[in-house]
């Protein structure tokens, strides 16, 4: 006999859902950085989230609100640390206004420092689906699960992986296609520390991969582009890949 599944649960797993927690997400964003957005539409960006809160089939809603709200002003101050920390890192980067509006690696940030502290508070499915949400906006996937210091950068943010067990300390940057990730992949290993550990004052250079949860890139270490790590490095360490560039002329 073919299993029917309840409607209940086909309401829950609908694209409608998604799309109400992209909106969310959106507006969220305008609520933290602009005080006349958020006195106009503050009790609306509310209700949307208890509406998804709902639909996820959780109780005590407005208690999950309450807790999150109070993390706005902590989120925010982090923001701007991290919003700074570009502006002075970057050589291109010519005013925080261009980092707030401009920088798709800030927005996937701000996104991952609220879907985190939902993930904090035992909120189950709407931080993957914010982060999802960021990563198909700015080319950066950052599992909400991961826990990332002050004055964080990332340049050129595309095709950048953060696992769910990184830790990354205070005072970092890293570049396109970084990848943060774990060497095994067994559901066994799940409830272990998969991702490796960026100590502070680290860069990260373009299509750099570090893989393990023993690792541990000590601190004011630069990583260099396309560099593969499986194992730790001490502090002050520069790692560099050899390679040999041939120029010739044509016939």
């Amino acid at each position: 006999m073919k299993e029917v599944v309840p409607k209940r649960i086909l309401k829950n797993y609908s694209m409608c859902l998604r799309d109400a927690v992209e909106t969310f997400t959106k507006e969220l964003i305008n609520c933290l950085f602009d005080e006349q957005y958020k006195q106009e539409k503050g009790e609306v960006t509310k209700n949307k989230f208890l509406r998804i809160l709902e639909r996820l089939s959780i109780e005590n809603k407005d208690c999950f609100w309450l807790d999150f709200e109070k993390s706005f002003i902590e989120i925010r101050r982090k923001l701007d640390l991290d919003a700074l920390f570009a502006l002075n890192s970057d050589p291109a980067a010519k005013s925080l206004r261009e980092i707030y509006l401009a920088y798709p690696g800030f927005y996937a940030i701000a996104v991952y420092r609220l879907s985190h502290q939902l993930l904090k508070q035992e909120i189950p499915v709407l931080p993957r689906m914010m982060s999802e949400f960021a990563h198909s906006t700015t080319g950066t996937d950052i599992h909400p699960g991961a826990t990332i210091g002050e004055s964080f950068f990332i340049d050129h943010a595309t095709g950048i992986v953060i696992g769910e067990t990184t830790i990354i300390k205070d005072n970092v940057t890293i570049f396109q296609g970084v990848t943060l990730g774990g060497i095994q992949v067994k559901k066994s290993l799940a409830s272990t520390k998969r991702h490796p550990t960026i100590e502070s004052n680290v860069v990260i250079y373009a299509n750099a991969t570090i893989l393990g949860g023993d690792v541990v890139i000590g601190a004011n270490s630069i990583i260099g582009a396309n560099v593969c790590i499986t194992e730790s490095t001490l502090e002050n360490s520069v790692v560099t890949v050899q390679s040999e560039n041939k120029i010739f002329q044509r016939n």
